[in-house]
């Protein structure tokens, strides 16, 4: 008893000071890359992926697909990714299961991530229920409420496949109605049919749960529902053909960023030899292009499988966490958004 109450101590201790996401309308980055423009290194390279993604924002043809991979909503990016869902400057999200769920979902529910001040030994954390990424925690305890909440949206489905984009969809709905915070990207994209895929859905916390619910149905002998990978890819490439010109901002690389890419050359494979290779593109990472990797592939490459276009096409090398608020903030306050037709692309699928 004394052990659980040293322990509870110290868990609040180590849990005391919240991660404040950044807030991209509360200042203005234009002047500092208006400058950086006139510098050199991954200055200079954000400047003009700065400046791409306002191509983008300008080009009224221009669908624009948000893809994301790595931790940087649970380092303070959270309310940057729901403002460009908010203020129409993004179409389509293609994201990581640990960024929906984990980390946005896991927050819309009203849990927090915190600053890591210290670290201690992390066989302590763990005798804490602590997670750590990098320099942030998660309370264990709170991350097992969303899986236990994913368990119940599952339950309450119709025992059907369905893609990452409609369960994601139930997500959404879920928040609107219960939900404990209005700057959520996936409340906020299912009020404004913006869809979300996550091409390895189950590799967070979705994926304890979604097995709970399927391990309890078969325990009861009644169907369950599942996911559905290839309606994924088949769904993503629909929006694709539809939407013609497209922009890419990615942030990190890994899965998210090949199965946006990958759409151009299904929708080939299909038929539709008329489709475009995605127009603009920017990516944002710190994957080494030594290391043959698909995260630090350049978009150079991706021409050569017929994914990109080359005449605009920007890589900076920076944590995206430092360079995305000033980027975001650029392009909110130069309000080419104001004029850009809402796609409400999950509409496509009603």
């Amino acid at each position: 008893m004394t052990e659980q109450k040293i322990n509870d101590t110290r868990k609040a201790e180590l849990l005391s000071t919240t991660v404040e996401h950044i807030d991209i309308t509360s200042f203005d980055a234009r002047p500092i890359i208006d400058q950086m423009g006139k510098m050199s290194f991954t200055s200079r390279d954000l400047a003009r992926a700065t400046r791409i993604y306002n191509q983008m924002l300008e080009d009224k043809d221009c669908t624009i697909f948000l893809v994301i991979a790595g931790s940087t909503s649970a380092g303070g990016c959270m309310d940057l990714y729901a403002e460009l869902i908010r203020s129409n400057m993004v179409d389509c999200v293609v994201a990581t299961g640990a960024t929906i769920v984990d980390m946005d979902f896991f927050e819309g529910l009203g849990h927090k991530h915190y600053q890591a001040l210290e670290i201690p030994d992390d066989d302590t954390l763990r005798s804490l229920y602590i997670d750590r990424i990098y320099d942030t925690y998660i309370d264990e305890e709170q991350l097992q409420d969303c899986d236990f909440t994913i368990n119940k949206i599952a339950n309450e489905l119709e025992p059907k496949a369905y893609s990452s984009r409609a369960f994601i969809r139930e997500m959404g709905k879920y928040l609107c109605e219960h939900g404990k915070k209005e700057n959520s990207l996936v409340k906020l994209a299912y009020e404004h049919d913006v869809p979300i895929f996550c091409p390895a859905f189950v590799d967070s916390s979705a994926g304890f749960g979604l097995v709970k619910h399927q391990v309890d149905r078969m325990k009861e002998g009644k169907p369950y529902m599942m996911l559905d990978a290839i309606a994924d890819f088949r769904e993503l490439t629909d929006i694709k053909i539809q939407a013609g010109e497209s922009g890419l901002l990615m942030v990190g690389g890994g899965v998210p960023k090949n199965f946006i890419q990958d759409t151009v050359v299904c929708a080939e494979i299909l038929g539709h030899e008329d489709v475009a290779v995605h127009k603009y593109a920017v990516q944002i990472t710190v994957a080494d292009v030594r290391d043959g990797a698909c995260s630090s592939s350049t978009l150079q490459e991706a021409a050569s499988w017929g994914k990109v276009n080359t005449g605009i096409e920007q890589m900076v090398f920076a944590e995206a966490g430092s360079v995305m608020p000033l980027l975001a903030s650029d392009a909110y306050h130069r309000e080419h958004w104001k004029t850009r037709d809402k796609r409400r692309w999950a509409k496509l699928f009603e």
